[in-house]
């Protein structure tokens, strides 16, 4: 009894340092007053991937075609096959005089050894992890990711999007195949801005202060698409929502893996279907991580009573960051529709206002529904006995996931 009790008063110990860690972070985060970082209005040329084999083909040839610099910040790259290869790829390409670096993660590329790094190093890769945790807020900082997954091509290409690095994103795990995924290509103007965004991630990561900036910022010619990048850090992305909710005029369209909104985001959907405007919300039917799924179903019910449409993706594993408005506005990026991106990850995201290129979005939102069932209210009354108690306990962790 006297170990039981003494374990007792451990577990309570740990969490009690884990929740008032988690609050006296967050509120000296609160206090830095950051909002989020509004890029200029820019005309970019835009093509959009939505599966692994063409980005990746694409992505992979545009290092291999590099001629000067190389920049890449993505939240998870694992250690499989498929991550050796983009690896050696940066490795070649850094043997061969171009300057590469790669920022990553600590946490969400926490696969990636010390001894990987040091054959990265030695080739000429320059490497740094990003949201390192940290005293005297550990547990805080260690849920504070950077969640941008960009990439930068001799400051004349970009990337950006929800593409990580790992085999499951070339549709190598069976139970998340096929995997489906928004991710942008950018040239014209607004590659100077996601070249902007990394240099300062990656001044902060890594503590150097880049010479010469100049040569990583090209002359760019204009591109025929209205677009805006908006960078946040746990602040921001709230009233971002918002204004594209209250920019609607007909629909909304909502593509997520986690539907795990906010009280004001909530709300502001609600209000949005008392105005009679449609809400169409594109979710996985199958979790890749632990509660997540259970976790959007309270939200669920609230907006199936007051109108709302939801699906649930069939064809595989749904990883979209969208949200569309009418015709008007249409954003890509690597933020989710959940409280980690809104109120702990760095994120970044593109506002896109160009009505052909918000045209073709709908037409693959549209395929994505053809690949979906809807969920229906009494589909969420007759969940088994298990699948709400998971739902009790996801509710208890949604800060958090």
């Amino acid at each position: 009894m006297k170990k039981l009790g003494k374990a007792l008063l451990f577990l309570i110990g740990i969490f009690s340092w884990m929740a008032a860690d988690f609050n006296l972070g967050r509120k000296k985060h609160a206090a830095c007053g950051k909002t989020a970082e509004k890029f200029p209005f820019r005309h970019s040329s835009i093509s959009i991937f939505t599966n692994g084999p063409s980005f990746f083909g694409d992505f992979f040839e545009d290092i291999r075609q590099a001629q000067k610099s190389i920049h890449i910040l993505f939240f998870t790259v694992k250690r499989d096959a498929f991550s050796m290869d983009f690896l050696r790829l940066l490795m070649e390409k850094a043997k061969a005089g171009i300057e590469v670096r790669l920022l990553l993660d600590r946490i969400g590329s926490k696969d990636i050894s010390h001894l990987l790094i040091r054959d990265l190093r030695i080739m000429g890769v320059h490497v740094s992890f990003a949201a390192v945790p940290q005293f005297p807020f550990f547990f805080y900082s260690s849920q504070t990711r950077n969640h941008r997954k960009i990439t930068i091509i001799d400051g004349k290409t970009g990337y950006l999007g929800g593409f990580n690095i790992g085999k499951e994103y070339m549709n190598g795990n069976p139970k998340l195949s096929p995997w489906r995924d928004y991710h942008i290509k950018v040239t014209g103007e607004g590659v100077q801005d996601l070249q902007t965004q990394f240099l300062k991630d990656w001044e902060i990561s890594a503590k150097e202060n880049i010479t010469k900036p100049q040569a990583y910022f090209p002359m760019l010619a204009k591109g025929e698409c209205l677009q805006q990048f908006v960078s946040t850090n746990g602040a921001g992305l709230e009233e971002m929502m918002l204004k594209i909710f209250n920019s609607a005029k007909k629909h909304i369209i909502i593509g997520t893996p986690y539907f795990i909104p906010s009280k004001r985001v909530l709300t502001g959907l609600r209000e949005v279907l008392a105005k009679g405007i449609k809400i169409t919300i594109i979710v996985p039917k199958n979790a890749d991580h632990l509660f997540v799924k259970e976790a959007a179903y309270r939200y669920f019910r609230v907006l199936l009573k007051e109108g709302a449409y939801i699906y649930q993706y069939q064809r595989g594993f749904y990883h979209s960051k969208i949200l569309l408005a009418d015709d008007t506005i249409c954003d890509i990026g690597t933020a989710n529709f959940d409280k980690r991106s809104l109120f702990l990850n760095q994120e970044t995201n593109c506002l896109i206002y160009d009505k052909s290129l918000i045209a073709l979005v709908q037409n693959l939102l549209e395929e994505d529904i053809q690949h979906s069932r809807p969920l229906t209210e009494d589909m969420l009354a007759n969940m088994g006995i298990f699948i709400k108690i998971k739902e009790r306990i996801a509710a208890l962790l949604s800060p958090f996931l």
